[in-house]
């Protein structure tokens, strides 16, 4: 399928994502645990005997180059999504699909504000700079997306999704240190053909998804067009508005035309639109942390002063208490073209797309009920455009090739805002000794603080803009050595360059751009331009050996890149509250990559068995950090000096009978800081006086003097689990001529932590989730009820600190229960 070459070629290691035959194949495709076979009609399993022993599953296979490739035979860590468990299990985007894969983290505060993690690496964890690389590419038919955020759109007609762990940057067009996730959607057919699901549920939940294909001239031209809404209700209640607040409103369409110029050239002209305008999203009262700030500016004394309290101090009781506006409304969607051009010994691939993302959020960044910060937005207009060659020998030489190129440009132009309200002095600045922790009262003024007038209407300005060029050369060659031994080696040139601008122009509430120290100490001004170029080669070379046709094992090492990056979202300011330039751009990131692998099948490919072991080691990893400036509210990019990444992996899945089958897999992940002496502190040694010379920090939660830095060698890094799990069952018996079935899906995380650096206060607890579907299928028919959280499991998808060091930990939790039916049906 032309459309769908998400990558180069991967002759060299014999992974296949795509077909280049025009008209749907049947293409079985292994569920997300490694080896349930599926195909790509939801609900065509049919009935058997309830004492038939199966025969042996079939290959789970997917075909490019006009030929079938094993993907268990492919060595590196690799796992499918069909289409029909992504529907089965609810997972319609990515943040839904982390539940089906243990090493895959997706985090989002917001859409712009999202991340993509395999393996704990990716991009930092927190606030999204415009300047950053991702480590992780997201790839759409073959298009590389340029950044998470826009990546957040539903699924729409999607045939199946690969996951990919490890670098990948000697044959992906983009570079990608830490993986790949690759959409494939289905492709036009000469059949005619559709396919309709609709799915409702409480919170007023309703999904509709169709698509439909026909021939437009026979054997020439084809057609595709797909289509999805989604709407649910909101899950947290405002008690200020009266709303139910975190609604899904989305809406998405896909079209495609498919031209077989000749038998072997082939053209394929592809389209999406996405809008997404739900309400959301929000973070309210979690706990409250000690720190060194002077007690009568902590969280309890201040909230006192306005004789505040949050609506609840139980954040699963899902109430809050907004007082700014709330939205996350995003467009986004493109164009591409890709041929390919059979030329006999091999083929010719290009890839030519244009993407856009237009952000327009709004959000309550104080986190209470009180009029402290009034507007903090980030509105952002993104444009790419990218262009890949490719080609790669066809058929199973004993040396094959793949080389390619690929340009890509990007452009950002964000216009921030934020505001101060009348709350702010109060907060945000020193009362003086002479006011009393929790006292309302203000008479006689003795400090700044007392005045609302002061940071009241004290506003930032900020215009954004954003320039990244990058071009590669790229190859892999696979060499069978000797029989069932192939040495595998990549090499890939690469160049970036971006430049930026950031302009804040602060005025207080009379719209003056005079500003006294306290003001200046909140919201300064700034405008820098920064710039970043680099050259870089890295490779790879992976060693493996076929034992038997279902033993498989190989040896990767790959030394990879990720492109330094440029600071956009302000820097931080040095003793005179002026900005610190040498801030403005951080390093590349240097990553030495070991990989271990073993694939098995056996009791006649009823049972699947892959493992993996892997080892990183990350120089001037580019981390997002904080420092301890009242009125900072984004983080701002940092090298830390070597961070370590090593693990296991296993996937695994049985299938005694046609009547049952289960799979489970696992991860282990110990992800450290080696060596980080100078990192921002946590909340519990922040707020304080910076402690000098001699001078003796007070201890962690004590108000006094606080360390200027922190050293967390050795510590945990944010966002990842050490243990993560996923697992699941169905069982189904006959009914007439179909099947009653009866599945569930499960995962579990242990406790994270939610803090650039370790916090004591921070970490997310441990937590598993649960689902359940029961249904009947007959051939093209599905119909099915489901619960997904079905024992309501409370849980926080990320922590925030207030900034300012008040001590409020601010929390987003993840959905409540929810249960419903799907029906599906295909013609």
């Amino acid at each position: 399928m032309l459309a769908h070459l998400p990558m180069l070629l991967l002759a060299q290691t014999a992974l296949s994502t795509q077909t280049v035959v025009p008209e749907p194949v049947s293409v079985a495709a292994v569920d997300p645990q490694g080896g349930q076979i599926v195909t790509n009609q939801p609900g065509q399993a049919e009935a058997a005997p309830a004492d038939a022993v199966p025969a042996a599953p079939a290959d789970v296979v997917v075909t490019a180059r006009r030929r079938e490739e094993r993907a268990q035979e492919v060595p590196l860590a690799l796992t499918v999504v069909s289409g029909t468990d992504l529907a089965a299990t609810g997972a319609f985007n990515v943040n839904r699909l982390q539940q089906l894969q243990p090493t895959l983290q997706f985090y989002s505060s917001n859409p712009r504000n999202s991340a993509i993690n395999i393996r704990g690496l990716g991009a930092p964890f927190g606030l999204t700079n415009d300047g950053i690389e991702q480590g992780v590419g997201f790839y759409l038919d073959g298009v590389y997306v340029g950044r998470a955020g826009a990546a957040t759109f539903d699924f729409v007609d999607v045939q199946r999704i690969e996951v990919l762990r490890g670098p990948q940057g000697t044959l992906y067009g983009k570079n990608t240190t830490a993986g790949a996730i690759n959409v494939t959607t289905r492709a036009p057919s000469f059949t005619p053909e559709a396919r309709f699901e609709v799915s409702g549920g409480n919170d007023d939940f309703v999904q509709v998804k169709g698509s439909a294909s026909a021939p437009i001239i026979a054997d020439k031209l084809a057609v595709r067009v797909s289509v999805s809404r989604t709407s649910r209700g909101g899950t947290i209640h405002d008690v200020a508005s009266g709303m139910d607040v975190h609604r899904q409103d989305n809406f998405s369409a896909r079209g495609q035309l498919l031209w077989r110029a000749t038998p072997d050239l082939s053209f394929t002209l592809a389209g999406d639109f996405n809008l997404q305008n739900p309400l959301c999203c929000v973070q309210y009262y979690a706990r409250v942390a000690p720190t060194q700030r002077p007690l009568n500016r902590q969280y309890a004394a201040l909230a006192a002063a306005f004789n505040y309290a949050p609506p609840s101090t139980d954040p699963f009781d899902r109430v809050t208490d907004l007082d700014a506006d709330l939205n996350a409304k995003q467009e986004m969607g493109g164009v591409s073209l890709v041929g390919n051009w059979d030329i006999g010994p091999a083929t010719i691939t290009s890839v030519s797309a244009w993407r856009y993302w237009d952000w327009k959020p709004a959000n309550d960044r104080d986190f209470t009920g009180l009029p402290i910060t009034t507007v903090s937005a980030n509105p952002s207009h993104q444009t790419q455009k990218s262009q890949e060659f490719r080609i790669a020998s066809n058929g199973k030489q004993r040396l094959q090739y793949t080389f390619g190129i690929f340009l890509f440009n990007q452009k950002i132009h964000t216009d921030g805002l934020q505001v101060q309200g009348p709350a702010a002095s109060r907060w945000l600045l020193n009362p003086g000794a002479s006011v009393p922790a929790g006292s309302s009262a203000c008479a006689p003024v003795t400090a700044n603080a007392c005045n609302p007038a002061i940071l009241n209407g004290l506003t930032s300005t900020n215009t954004i803009d954003f320039d990244n060029t990058s071009f590669a050369v790229f190859g892999k060659l696979n060499w069978e050595a000797f029989h069932n031994f192939h040495i595998q080696p990549g090499l890939r040139l690469n160049y970036d360059k971006k430049s930026g601008s950031y302009v804040a122009v602060v005025t207080t509430g009379t719209g003056s751009t005079v500003l006294n120290p306290d003001q200046r100490g909140v919201l300064a001004p700034q405008s820098y331009d920064p710039r970043f170029s680099a050259w870089n080669v890295s490779g790879d070379v992976t060693l493996s050996y076929d034992f038997t046709p279902d033993v498989h094992a190989y040896a990767t090492y790959a030394r990879s890149f990720k492109s330094g990056g440029i600071n956009l979202s302000g820097l931080p300011l040095d003793a005179s509250n002026n900005p610190i330039l040498s801030a403005a751009t951080v390093k590349p990131e240097k990553v030495n990559h070991f990989e271990l692998g073993l694939k098995t099948q056996f009791a006649d490919r009823r049972v699947t068995l892959n493992l993996a072991a892997f080892w990183d080691d990350i120089y001037d990893y580019q981390a997002t950090v904080t420092n301890g400036q009242l009125g900072v509210i984004r983080g701002y990019l940092a090298n830390a000096d070597h961070v370590r990444v090593r693990g296991v992996e296993f996937d695994s899945s049985f299938r005694p009978s046609a009547r049952f089958n289960i799979y489970g897999n696992g991860a282990y992940t110990d992800a450290k800081y080696v060596k980080f002496p100078d990192a921002p502190c946590p909340p519990e040694l922040s707020g304080g006086t910076i402690a000098t010379g001699a001078q003796t920090p007070a201890a962690p939660g004590t108000p006094g003097l606080s360390p200027a830095f922190c050293d967390i060698s050795g510590q945990v890094m944010p966002g990842i689990s050490k243990w993560s799990f996923s697992y699941g069952a169905e069982y189904n018996v006959p009914v007439g001529a179909g099947q009653v079935y009866l599945g569930y899906d499960g995962s579990y995380r242990s406790k994270f932590s939610s803090n650039p650096s370790y916090s004591a206060y921070m970490n997310i607890d441990g937590y598993s989730l649960s689902n359940f579907r029961l249904g009947y299928r007959h051939d093209d028919f599905n119909i099915y009820a489901w619960v997904r959280n079905a024992f309501d499991q409370h849980y926080f998808e990320l922590l925030s600190a207030q900034s300012g060091s008040t001590g409020l930990i601010v929390g987003q939790p993840g959905d409540p229960r929810t249960f419903g039916g799907t029906i599906t049906k295909s013609f």
